[in-house]
């Protein structure tokens, strides 16, 4: 460890310097020094689509950042349907056969009206524009009393080895389109490991729609196309980009500084299954005499030609669709062994798109919220608490544009069993253009779970700082470019996966707390300048604007 401190310490002071330097080039503060965040945030403004450390986030979440969530009109009461709200009986069929017949019928709210209803199966929403909705988190409860493992059967790890991978998938509630959650858990109980992503059980289970026939670079509204005669206005696609022979594509995801040019990419087997890269967007304009398209969202990186770039279909996601004001309380039970959990998990959207989740709590359970292959979804009033959790907070498998905000995670109840692991907010598998918003940790940390996600953004978040990152090695390195951790107190002063400028390549780190090096395991992956910044360190009550995502979203 001391090792691995010492390298972090000399590699961050390189990167310090070089980004100095680059600090200078652009008219600001040296990296090095406690400059005014207000300077960093016009310099943001002058360029928002294209700025080199900092993302833009600011149509993250349910419908490029909608504040008001709909209010689908109640089309039925799960009491109708048998369930009990004294815990009697499993009110899980009763639940689901609501949810099915409103599904069936184009969408509305289920009501759970107060009270503690047994389910002992899982609750699935596979229809578009369905919400399940208790009577607030405090009133209608959830007692769950079967894990995944015992509803669905073991999950094995398609990369190998002994891991249950309801350590990081699925949900006791589980907002999935219906064929694909069948398909799915079919594949599971198979024992024929899936691919959990945008296209299916496998990553080939796509089509090309068309191709982009001219460079375009990230932050570009507008791609040429090489024909939009198969594209229409309103059109969910994948935006998919692969890697070349000398992984430039991957060496383009972390900035490319000039360390990534000599990363042993090759042998980071579980990152390469990750490409190729798919981003899902909605099409806004066609124009075809010209041959182009426009979307929702800038461009989230460079289109260049050696990358294959292309539009192709994708599996039908859930969209429109919610759980709200209910808490999940889970059966209490030992925190599993590391890699072990049986999976009594929380809220899993799994192929969701501009769906939410609101006041909701979950207790108990190994792993809380998990976004799995989702896009635009938003994450607002939502609580993990009980004994310790493994994920509190998860996003994987290229999961891209979510809004997670005015989140807790609660310190735990029960001290830790040994073997276990705690991280915190994670984020991995490329995903990226995700926002972490109005947060109380009391517990965890800020978990980059290698799988070199890029260009996320964490803002005004308290944390105690007592999580580590996860990940295996051979999912490459912890940081793309343009993370950015802006207006964070941290009560513990631990540094490690807070204060990044000496480990993210083209990072910004503005508006932290002081922070020290303790039980660091965080170190750089690319040697040589990171060109990343610092700003306001040490004085977080100092930070313009406090909140980097609402003051992107005003921007508008």
């Amino acid at each position: 460890m001391d090792r691995e401190i010492d390298r972090r310490t000399v590699l961050g002071a390189a990167a310090g310097a070089a980004a100095g330097t680059a600090a200078g080039v652009l008219g600001a503060a040296p990296a090095a020094a406690a400059g005014p965040s207000a300077g960093l945030w016009r310099e943001f403004r002058a360029d928002p689509y294209r700025h080199p450390q900092i993302p833009y986030v600011g149509r993250a979440g349910f419908r490029g950042g909608r504040a008001e969530l709909p209010r689908h009109p109640v089309a039925a009461d799960v009491r109708r349907y048998g369930a009990r709200p004294d815990g009697s009986a499993d009110a899980a069929p009763a639940i689901n056969r609501a949810i099915e017949a409103v599904g069936r019928r184009g969408g509305g709210t289920v009501v759970v009206p107060p009270g503690t209803y047994r389910v002992d199966g899982i609750i699935r929403i596979g229809y578009d524009n369905v919400v399940l909705r208790g009577a607030g988190s405090g009133r209608t409860t959830l007692h769950a009393t079967r894990n995944l493992t015992e509803l669905i059967g073991p999950y094995g790890s398609r990369y190998g080895g002994t891991k249950s991978s309801w350590s990081w998938a699925g949900g006791l509630i589980w907002v999935c389109p219906d064929a694909r959650w069948r398909s799915l858990t079919a594949a599971i109980r198979a024992q024929a490991w899936p691919f959990e992503g945008w296209t299916g059980n496998r990553r080939d289970e796509w089509r090309t729609l068309t191709t982009v026939d001219r460079p375009a670079r990230r932050g570009d509204w507008t791609v040429p196309v090489e024909s939009a005669a198969a594209l229409r206005r309103g059109d969910r696609v994948l935006f998919q980009l692969a890697d070349d022979g000398a992984h430039s594509l991957l060496q383009h995801m972390a900035g490319d500084v000039a360390g990534a040019a000599g990363y042993p990419w090759a042998d980071k087997t579980k990152l390469t299954s990750y490409v190729p890269y798919e981003w899902p967007c909605r099409i806004t304009a066609v124009d075809r005499r010209r041959r182009r398209v426009t979307l929702d969202r800038p461009l989230p990186l460079d289109a260049r030609p050696a990358w294959k770039p292309r539009f192709t279909t994708l599996v039908r996601p859930v969209t429109g669709s919610g759980v709200e004001g209910i808490t999940l309380d889970v059966v209490e039970t030992p925190q599993a062994q590391h890699l072990l959990d049986k999976g009594y998990n929380g809220v899993a959207l799994q192929c969701a798109w501009d769906c939410w989740v609101d006041d909701v709590t979950v207790n108990n359970v190994d792993n809380g919220f998990l976004l799995v292959a989702a896009k635009a979804c938003t994450l607002r009033r939502v609580t993990v608490s009980g004994r310790g959790s493994h994920h509190p907070y998860c996003c994987r498998e290229g999961s891209h544009d979510n809004l997670v905000e005015d989140f807790v995670l609660a310190r735990a109840t029960v001290p830790a069993p040994a073997g276990t692991q705690l991280h915190g907010i994670n984020v991995e598998g490329l995903s990226s253009y995700n926002v972490w918003s109005r947060g109380r940790m009391e517990m965890g940390t800020f978990d980059t779970h290698r799988g070199m996600p890029f260009a996320n953004v964490r803002t005004q978040i308290t944390v105690d700082n007592t999580g580590a990152h996860g990940g295996d090695a051979t999912a490459g390195p912890l940081y793309g470019a343009r993370f950015t951790h802006w207006n964070v107190t941290v009560t513990n002063q631990r540094a490690g996966c807070m204060k990044i400028d000496g480990v993210a390549p083209y990072s910004a780190t503005v508006g932290i707390s002081e922070v020290r090096e303790f039980g660091q395991i965080d170190v750089p992956d690319f040697s040589g300048p990171l060109h990343s910044r610092i700003e306001s360190y040490g004085h977080p009550e100092a930070v313009h604007p406090r909140n980097l995502y609402e003051a992107q979203r005003a921007l508008r």
